[in-house]
C-alpha cells in the first residue's frame, strides 16, 4: 500500500497543504487545536488499509497551510469553503468527514451548509451546539467563566502571543496537549493561561517526546496567530450564523468523546450530549462514549479508528 504523501492544493484562495493514503471513498480528517495533520497519523494508514482515500489536511491558518493574517478570514464560512475546494480538487461530489475539536465544528458546519456534498460525518470531542438567538458567545464566555478563560483571552489579538513567547514552542505544546484535567481552561485573576498551566514532567504512554517534537517545529516555522485567529471570530459567527437559526444537520452523524475531556464536564454539556435536545437538532445521531480526554484520537488511537471505520461501513458502497 502507498505511503502518506504530501501536497499543496489551491483551494477557496488560498494553497493548503494535505497528508494522503490510499484509495476509495474519500475521508476528510480536520484537526483542532493546537494540532496539524500529524494528530490523525494513526487513522490516516488504518483507514487507507481499509479501503478508503484519507486526506488529511493542515487546517488553514495551521503547519504548512497558509495564515491569512487578519482574523475575519477565519470564519467558518472560509473554513467550509476550504473543505468544499478539497473536495473540487479531487473531483468528488461527497465525502465523509471527520473532524476533532474545532475541526468538528467545521465538519457539523460543512453538514450544515452543504449536505450534498456529506456522506456522513464523525465529531470528536466537540457536540453541535446550535448558535444562540439573543446572546453572544464571547459574552456567555465572559460572564460565565471570567476574563481568565483561555478562550476570551485568546480573543485579543497579541495577547496570547506574547505570553505562549515566555516558553519554548515543545513546552507550549506540551502544556496544552497534555492537559488532563476536568478543570476548565481559567487562569486566576491577572495571571495568563499559559503560565498557569502546568509542565508535566512525565509523558502520557500515548505520546512521545518525538510526537510533540513534530508539533512544535511546525509552530516554530508558523506561529501560533494563524490559529489563535480561530478563537478571534466568535463575533463574527455570530452574526453570520442568524440566516442558520433553527437549521438541524440532516447527514448520519456520529459523536466519540471522552469522558474525562473538559468540554464533557462543564455547562452540563454530558446531559446536552445524553438527552433530548442534541438528538432533536441533528436526529440521525449515534453517540460514543469513550474513557479518555480531549485528544482522544491519539489517546484511545485504536478504539477511536474502529468507531470511525464501523461507522463508515455503514454507509460505503
Amino acid at each position: 500500500m502507498n505511503e502518506v504523501t504530501h501536497q499543496r492544493i489551491k483551494t477557496n484562495g488560498i494553497w493548503m497543504h494535505i497528508a494522503e493514503q490510499g484509495t476509495g471513498p474519500l475521508v476528510l480528517l480536520l484537526h483542532g487545536f493546537p494540532e496539524i495533520w500529524y494528530s490523525w497519523r494513526h487513522q490516516i494508514g488504518y483507514l487507507a488499509k481499509h479501503g478508503y482515500h484519507v486526506v488529511a489536511p493542515d487546517m488553514r491558518g495551521y503547519g504548512d497551510t497558509d495564515s491569512p493574517l487578519c482574523p475575519t478570514s477565519y470564519s467558518i464560512q472560509h473554513l467550509v469553503g476550504d473543505l468544499i475546494g478539497i473536495l473540487d480538487h479531487f473531483g468528488e461530489q461527497k465525502a465523509f468527514v471527520v473532524g476533532h475539536d474545532f475541526g468538528a465544528v467545521a465538519a457539523w458546519h460543512l453538514s450544515l451548509f452543504r449536505p450534498d456534498r456529506v456522506k456522513a460525518l464523525i465529531a470528536l470531542s466537540a457536540p453541535y451546539f446550535e448558535r444562540s438567538s439573543s446572546t453572544r458567545d464571547s459574552e456567555s464566555v465572559r460572564r460565565i467563566f471570567s476574563d481568565g478563560c483561555y478562550v476570551y483571552q485568546f480573543q485579543e489579538p497579541g495577547r496570547a502571543e506574547k505570553s505562549f513567547a515566555r516558553y519554548d514552542y515543545l513546552t507550549v505544546m506540551k502544556k496544552f496537549l497534555l492537559y488532563n484535567k476536568t478543570d476548565y481552561l481559567v487562569s486566576p485573576p491577572g495571571m495568563e493561561i499559559i503560565d498557569y498551566l502546568e509542565t508535566p514532567a512525565v509523558l502520557p504512554p500515548w505520546i512521545s517526546e518525538e510526537d510533540l517534537q513534530v508539533y512544535a517545529e511546525k509552530f516554530e516555522e508558523s506561529g501560533f496567530t494563524g490559529a489563535l485567529n480561530y478563537f478571534r471570530t466568535i463575533e463574527l459567527y455570530w452574526e453570520l450564523m442568524g440566516p442558520w437559526q433553527g437549521s438541524k444537520i440532516s447527514v448520519p452523524a456520529k459523536l466519540i468523546v471522552g469522558d474525562k475531556d473538559i468540554g464533557f464536564e462543564i455547562l452540563g454539556t454530558r446531559e446536552y450530549v445524553k438527552g433530548s435536545v442534541l438528538k432533536s437538532l441533528v436526529p440521525d445521531l449515534e453517540v460514543v462514549i469513550l474513557d479518555g480526554h480531549h485528544f482522544i484520537q491519539q489517546e484511545k488511537a485504536q478504539e477511536v479508528s474502529d468507531e470511525i471505520l464501523s461507522f463508515l461501513r455503514k454507509f460505503s458502497t
